[in-house]
């Protein structure tokens, strides 16, 4: 082969291989480029700061969510603090923000109202009626005086009034005067008066000196109606039956057991929820709730046992330490209503009221 072929043939293999090596075009940089994109790890970081703004947008349209959405506690920001500075990882507070019932069926609504009965008794094993008495006679005549004026203020005014007039009899044949000048600290004491007197005369002329324990006997009573004749039967003779009382109605219309006001029509309606086993010591537990607690102005949502559970979450402090502050009697660490507390309640750190005109 002459040097100027071999030179020719050179260059045509050169020309091969460069064919081979030449840099890639345009369009297959490009590809290449989109390929490289979707195989390159994400940034968590970057991809979280994306959606922030339409995040922020959102909760700055929904105040009415948010208003109802249980904010971070003092407590809650001090455990956060304690984890960062131990390393250790502590149990989250419990954030409570449920919403109303929808459509509730009545098997729903009968699971719930139970449980928050059942979570009661284990905040109040020791719950009791708030009125002192010996027997079914002091029961009737203090649960009459109880109306429009607290339990303490009835048990702080009858020990004078037993004293003097002991039995059915005795208080029968007494000088209304005298018996006003006693219950003049309950108030509205002409009319509380003339009730107590004729109910002790029915009893000695028509019951043999004796509290009846029928319900259609009790209501006959002057000044006794079916919540004092519930009262009496429950506590004295041990007869269930459901004390629809202030605190009763209102805890029950904000858990919505019932809608209804008048109290024949709730008795009713959350009877139906529970057997009838259950309806005395039900009474008690709410009654005790709805003291110390589930107040009418300002509940103590934010130290409220039941919380989860209650659709009116969020109508009081919901704050833990500022809810604390709002508990009464011995959740709060004051005396109760009762002079002569049964031993449970002491057992359990009640403290018993102070008697009349004490300091």
């Amino acid at each position: 082969m002459s040097r100027a072929a071999s030179k020719e043939a050179s260059a045509t293999a050169g020309g091969k291989d460069a064919k081979k090596t030449a840099p890639p075009t345009a369009k297959k940089v490009t590809a290449a480029k989109s390929a490289a994109k979707k195989a390159a790890p994400v940034d968590p970081a970057a991809k979280k700061a994306t959606p922030a703004k339409s995040v922020s947008r959102k909760t700055a349209s929904g105040k009415t969510a948010a208003k109802k959405t249980a904010p971070a506690s003092a407590a809650s920001k001090k455990a956060a603090a304690v984890e960062a500075a131990s390393g250790r990882k502590t149990a989250p507070t419990r954030t409570v923000a449920p919403a109303p019932p929808r459509n509730e069926s009545h098997t729903a609504l009968v699971r719930r109202a139970r449980r928050i009965n059942r979570e009661l008794a284990e905040v109040y094993p020791y719950a009791h009626p708030e009125l002192d008495f010996e027997n079914p006679f002091q029961l009737v005549v203090a649960t009459v005086l109880s109306a429009q004026t607290t339990d303490l203020r009835v048990n702080q005014t009858t020990p004078a009034l037993f004293a003097r007039y002991p039995t059915p009899e005795d208080l029968a044949e007494a000088n209304p005067e005298e018996v006003e000048e006693i219950l003049r600290p309950t108030g509205f004491f002409r009319a509380k008066t003339k009730s107590v007197i004729g109910l002790s005369r029915a009893l000695r002329d028509d019951f043999g000196g004796e509290v009846p324990g029928r319900l259609e006997d009790l209501v006959k009573l002057p000044g006794v109606g079916r919540k004092t004749a519930f009262v009496v039967l429950g506590n004295a003779f041990g007869r269930p039956g459901i004390t629809v009382d202030t605190h009763f109605q209102r805890l029950v219309r904000r858990w919505q057991w019932t809608a209804e006001t008048e109290p024949d029509k709730i008795e009713k309606a959350v009877g139906e929820l529970f057997p009838k086993s259950e309806w005395t010591m039900l009474s008690h537990h709410v009654i005790f709730h709805g003291r110390r607690i589930c107040h009418a102005r300002k509940p103590a949502c934010g130290a409220c046992p039941i919380a989860p559970l209650c659709p009116a979450y969020g109508e009081g402090e919901t704050d833990p330490e500022k809810a604390q502050k709002l508990l009464k009697y011995e959740k709060g660490g004051f005396p109760g209503q009762r002079l002569n507390p049964p031993q449970a309640y002491l057992d359990a750190g009640g403290r018993p009221a102070p008697p009349l005109g004490a300091g």
